[in-house]
């Protein structure tokens, strides 16, 4: 981690009023998904098919 952020935005759609991220976890290598539309947003963790958190391997985030 040279740059020394926690955090990693993996993805990003969006168009003029609302956007969707994923951002990962350097640290623990967990998902997020971040929704903001107009003056709202939420977080949470992003979970997979069985209802557990996605996490990317820490191997993986050396790219980013």
């Amino acid at each position: 981690m040279a740059d020394n952020k926690r955090f990693i935005k993996a993805h990003k759609e969006s168009t003029i009023a609302s956007a969707t991220e994923i951002w990962i976890d350097r640290v623990t290598g967990v998902n997020y998904l971040f929704h903001m539309d107009g003056y709202g947003a939420g977080l949470t963790v992003l979970l997979d098919e069985d209802g557990k958190p996605v996490v990317t391997p820490l191997e993986q985030l050396q790219n980013y």
